[in-house]
């Protein structure tokens, strides 16, 4: 009799795609957006889920039938399954996946110390350019994923775990000076989702951080006809951040202002000032409830040309 697996996956769509190749195993899909929105260290606790329900009703109107139906269903069975020999994560390289990830880990340090943990991370494939997704890959790569799947210490696990308590933390300071010194770690992709999360932090010279910054220069560069071809070369071209078409919707709309038209897209003079550095934007988008993990969004300044951060103190 084989051993018993217990799959993690990153998504409804891997978990599917794994089923339909019969992988054997149980499989729980963690369906959350940790990226996003006020994060605790707490990882499944009560108060966690309670804080994470107040971010998705606010931002993205989420019933709390589908965020308990959708989201807490499946927690709640990954609470009652451990009899499991092995327990194999399925996650991919972007910011999105590698911040879920780290959260994940967290979570099975606490609640369970001393299993066979493992990890199945999809990115780049030899020498190719491209990033593939795990449903992006073939029968034979993902089988020789899954064989060569990297069997976790409780080293790494500590080291995820730790980056996870810095992301938490009220300041993104100390998670600056510390994710690049680790290189040695089996999370090879956990480096650059890190450093694309501090540059979520709005840019020093016009206010607007990188994801903004894109949104605009795809609008000018691109002049898509529609809203929703905007948010398709989007997703096309900014499949490092691993955000959906909900996530970047929302953006858009927090900049609708500088925009003259979205059919055809088109933005205003302010909106090309300060996509030119021309006008900084940061008074008119501040808002003392964004947050980036643990920390305001707006309490800190990102320095594109010296890529760091800088806290702003008054």
């Amino acid at each position: 009799m084989g051993a018993s697996i217990l799959h993690i996956t990153n998504g409804d769509s891997t978990t599917n795609y794994l089923k339909s190749l019969q992988f054997s195993g149980e499989f729980i899909t963690w369906r959350e957006m940790l990226c996003e929105g006020k994060t605790t260290t707490d990882v499944g606790s009560e108060s966690f889920w309670k804080n994470r329900f107040q971010f998705l009703k606010s931002s993205y109107n989420v019933s709390k039938k589908k965020f308990i139906d959708y989201t807490l269903k499946e927690y709640r069975a990954l609470c009652n399954k451990k009899s499991h020999d092995e327990i194999v994560l399925w996650f991919e390289y972007d910011l999105f996946c590698q911040i879920n990830m780290i959260a994940v880990l967290s979570w099975l340090k606490r609640y369970r110390k001393g299993y066979n943990i493992s990890l199945v991370c999809s990115g780049k494939i030899g020498k190719s350019k491209k990033m593939y997704a795990l449903p992006e890959l073939n029968e034979s790569q993902i089988q020789n994923h899954f064989d060569k799947r990297i069997l976790l210490t409780e080293d790494d696990i500590a080291y995820a775990d730790y980056i996870w308590q810095l992301y938490c933390s009220d300041s993104p300071l100390r998670l600056e000076t510390v994710y690049k010194f680790k290189n040695t770690t089996p999370f090879q992709y956990l480096a650059s989702a890190i450093e694309m999360h501090l540059k979520r932090f709005p840019s020093i010279e016009n206010g607007l951080n990188e994801v903004e910054n894109r949104i605009l220069k795809i609008a000018n560069n691109k002049q898509p006809v529609t809203k929703n071809k905007l948010i398709h070369q989007l997703l096309k071209q900014q499949n490092d951040y691993g955000f959906g078409d909900i996530q970047y919707e929302n953006s858009i709309n927090e900049l609708k202002k500088l925009f003259s038209s979205f059919n055809p897209v088109e933005l205003s003079k302010k909106g090309k000032q300060v996509l030119e550095n021309q006008i900084n934007y940061y008074a008119h988008l501040r808002n003392d409830n964004s947050y980036l993990g643990g920390s305001k969004k707006y309490s800190y300044l990102h320095h594109n040309k010296a890529n760091k951060l800088l806290q702003i103190t008054s």
